[in-house]
Parts: structure tokens; sequence; C-alpha cells
């Protein structure tokens, strides 16, 4: 039983955890890449300030909820659930870095930034963020299909 709630934890915290990926696929992503300079760094400053703020404590109590279930899942390493589960733990921890060494270096460097301070090639940065943003999207959408897998099949 105390798996099946670790299980259903980690699913609703994971789900939380791409559903930012989705949001930027569908429209935030487009929106962005088509923004002037001025407003760009001002919604890039609004969204880092409240990812930082709400975002961090989903990840990471993700990263926690995952830890757990790999660990309980360990007692049947050949089992899907395990596998799965082991996958989207290590796509996690590729997201955390891909954030942390990639993202938010850029985020840092923009926040710096005011409306008429900003360098000629700001635009540079915009394609940066979004080649590393690109790579976290596909982890965490990987993850989240693979602990998806894992509990339909598992």
């Amino acid at each position: 039983m105390e798996i099946n709630i670790v299980i259903f934890i980690n699913l609703l915290l994971y789900a939380v955890v791409v559903s930012q990926p989705f949001i930027y696929m569908i429209a935030l992503g487009d929106v962005q890449r088509n923004l002037q300079p001025n407003t760009y760094i001002e919604l890039r400053k609004l969204l880092d300030k409240n990812f930082r703020k709400k975002y961090t404590w989903v990840i990471y109590t993700s990263l926690v909820s995952s830890t757990l279930l790999t660990v309980l899942c360990m007692a049947q390493p050949d089992c899907l659930m395990f596998i799965t589960a082991a996958i989207a733990w290590i796509v996690l921890i590729m997201e955390i870095f891909w954030a942390v060494k990639g993202n938010r270096p850029i985020n840092k460097i923009i926040n710096s930034w005011t409306e008429n301070n900003y360098p000629t090639n700001w635009n540079e940065y915009r394609i940066s963020w979004f080649r590393i943003y690109a790579k976290r999207q596909i982890v965490n959408i990987i993850g989240f299909l693979s602990l998806l897998a894992g509990v339909v099949f598992g």
C-alpha cells in the first residue's frame, strides 16, 4: 500500500514538472521567441522570479518522491516499475543539472539587464536559453512517460 501512495505522489509531482514543457510547446515558447527586447527582458525577469519562488519546491519535492519510489522498487530490480522509476529519477537529475548549470546562469545575466541597458547580442542569450531548455523539455517528457509506463504496465 505504501508504494502505491509513493507512486501516486510521484506521478502527481512529475505531472506538475512536465506541465512546464507542455505549456512552452503549446504557447509560451513561440510567444517568447517573437518578443522585442524590452518585453522579452521584462517577461523573463518576471518568469524567473516566479519560478524560483514556486517551481523550486515542486522540482525538489518531485526528486525526493522519485528517489523514494526508486529505492522502494529496488526490492524487485527486474520489475518494470523499478526500471521506469529509475529512468524517471535519472532524467529528473539531468533536468535539475541543466536548469542549474544552463538556464539559471543565463537568467542571472538577463536579470541584470534593464530596458535601456542590454547587449546588442541579447537575442543570442535567448537562443542559448531555448537550446538548453529544449534538452530539459525532452528529458522531462521522457521521464514522465517512463514513469507513466511503469504505472500502467508495471
